[in-house]
């Protein structure tokens, strides 16, 4: 019990060693911290898979997933030889490290997407500074786009071509837009929205980590979330030759995140994709459900080691 006698100052240093004696004593039991529960209704879960392909003699694609954390990244690395490697992994070695340790009470939206964007411009410095400490990484570069999720929102940020969608009662929207060349004629009515994926300049990227037009950092956008929704994370050698309506359909069907990301890598692989392929799947469902999701485990055949972090 609290001594009324005590300083206001001796008071709150109390009743904050008893929250953290709480805590830890909740933690002991394996209850959760139920202030942190309440404020996230949903259950999230995920799915990764990446590929070398069958064209490519390296993978520069990285992926890595964190459920305590609600935070999702996946990476499409570029310049050459083990340049684009070095680059995606810096970023999702960063990235999710910063995401974090930021407070779980943090859910204002204007202060998440600062905690985002800053992670995102601490990414883009450490790959400048690499770039240009070695001759050999001079032109590396990434892109990323990841899911992150605080309560009841998920916010979805993004520095390139690799995309993010959402599957939602069986309809696919894109969130993202493109930061190549070909979207940006696009968008001063230079060619047409039927141009834009075939068009010559869709692999030259004006925005990515690595490059000072990272400006003022990602583009970020927060979601309310539904139970049922389903995202898709996923680099350009997926969606280059997976359409709308097979991420849908894929989504939709499939119970399990992690086996829907195999599929949806294989089917690119299939329809001739040319390029690394990677993906991240996320499922929300309600927490009064009580179905737990299954575990898949992943297929070896699809996925390349990673020695360098993120799962993949």
């Amino acid at each position: 019990m609290l001594d009324l006698n005590e300083s206001p100052a001796n008071q709150a240093r109390l009743m904050g060693l008893m929250d953290r004696i709480n805590l830890l004593y909740q933690q002991l039991l394996g209850r959760p911290d139920d202030r942190n529960g309440a404020q996230n209704p949903f259950r999230v879960s995920g799915g990764q898979t990446t590929s070398i392909g069958y064209y490519r003699d390296n993978n520069e694609d990285r992926v890595v997933i964190d459920e305590k954390h609600g935070i999702f990244v996946v990476a499409d690395g570029m310049g050459g030889q083990a340049a684009g490697e070095q680059a995606s992994s810096l970023a999702i070695e960063i990235v999710p490290k910063e995401l974090a340790r930021v407070p779980r009470e943090v859910l204002e939206p204007s202060d998440v997407r600062q905690a985002i964007k800053q992670a995102v411009l601490n990414a883009n410095e450490a790959i400048l500074r690499k770039g240009e400490s070695d001759a050999s990484t001079r032109n590396m570069g990434t892109t990323v786009v990841l899911g992150y999720c605080r309560g009841s929102k998920l916010f979805i940020a993004h520095v390139g071509d690799s995309r993010a969608y959402l599957v939602r009662k069986g309809e696919c929207r894109r969130i993202t837009t493109d930061h190549n060349l070909a979207q940006a004629l696009f968008e001063a009515n230079t060619i047409s929205a039927e141009e834009l994926d075939t068009h010559r300049f869709r692999h030259v990227l004006w925005k990515y980590l690595g490059s000072k037009e990272v400006g003022e950092g990602p583009d970020i956008t927060d979601i309310d979330l539904e139970p049922g929704d389903r995202f898709l994370l996923a680099t350009d050698g997926v969606t280059s030759t997976v359409s709308d309506a097979s991420i849908a359909e894929i989504l939709s069907e499939e119970p399990s995140p992690q086996v829907a990301s195999e599929r949806l890598v294989k089917l690119a692989l299939d329809n001739g994709s040319r390029d690394n392929a990677s993906c991240v799947v996320i499922h929300i469902e309600s927490k009064s459900n009580s179905a737990a999701p299954q575990h898949v485990e992943q297929d070896p055949t699809l996925t390349d080691p990673n020695p360098t972090g993120g799962a993949g």
